[in-house]
């Protein structure tokens, strides 16, 4: 009998970052008064479906933005590794216009290939090692849903390595705003489908609608 199964990847919720770092896998970076906000609604709108597995990266936001969803279905929240944020040698710093870090001449050797992309992990490592934890998570639900929180990057990436399209590309091109569900539907072992909602679109401000980094 074949079993159709959905995963979805949800971006965690607005993160407290005063600062404008680059925040990447740093721990300490928590969800804010609105991200808190924008978990609680996901887990409304997640309410009446089918979730039997809930995961999320190791980082304390993913793990607060997963909360109230697996609080909502009785279920725990396992933490699987491979869906943390991308590493970025650039962690940590900033990049505010006229004083940020591509200005200083030690670290243009780390922009000499977008592709990969030089400054961080590969996009190709990032889309498997994330396809890795959704056919875990398919096992785990099969026939049913399944709910992973990961970051914006990788779940960016996968989508295009799903969809068949080059894996570098313009930060701002990405369609995966904060607390976005981009969903997964499996025929079996296959993915057949791929579907991206925003349910906490009415919660965005223009500036964080429009932000593309520190995923």
């Amino acid at each position: 009998m074949t079993a159709h199964t959905v995963v979805h990847l949800l971006r965690h919720g607005e993160v407290h970052n005063p600062g404008g770092v680059l925040y990447g896998r740093l721990p300490g970076y928590q969800l804010s008064a609105l991200g808190r906000a924008m978990a609680e609604r996901v887990a409304d709108h997640l309410a009446d479906a089918d979730i039997a597995h809930v995961g999320a990266s190791p980082l304390e936001r993913a793990q607060e933005t997963a909360q109230p969803i697996a609080a909502v279905h009785g279920l725990p929240v396992a933490v699987d590794g491979r869906l943390i944020e991308a590493d970025n040698v650039f962690e940590g710093l900033t990049f505010g216009v006229g004083d940020g870090a591509l200005t200083r001449p030690r670290h243009w050797r780390h922009l000499r290939n977008p592709f990969r992309p030089s400054w961080g992990e590969p996009y190709r490592g990032q889309a498997l090692r994330m396809l890795g934890a959704m056919a875990r998570a398919r096992d785990a639900a099969r026939g049913h849903e399944a709910l992973l929180v990961s970051h914006q990057l990788p779940i960016w990436t996968t989508r295009t390595h799903v969809e068949g399209r080059r894996l570098w590309h313009d930060p701002r091109s990405r369609e995966c705003s904060l607390a976005s569900l981009t969903s997964f539907t499996y025929r079996d072992d296959e993915i057949v489908a791929v579907t991206y909602s925003e349910p906490v679109r009415d919660l965005l401000p223009a500036s964080v609608s429009k932000q593309k980094s520190g995923a």
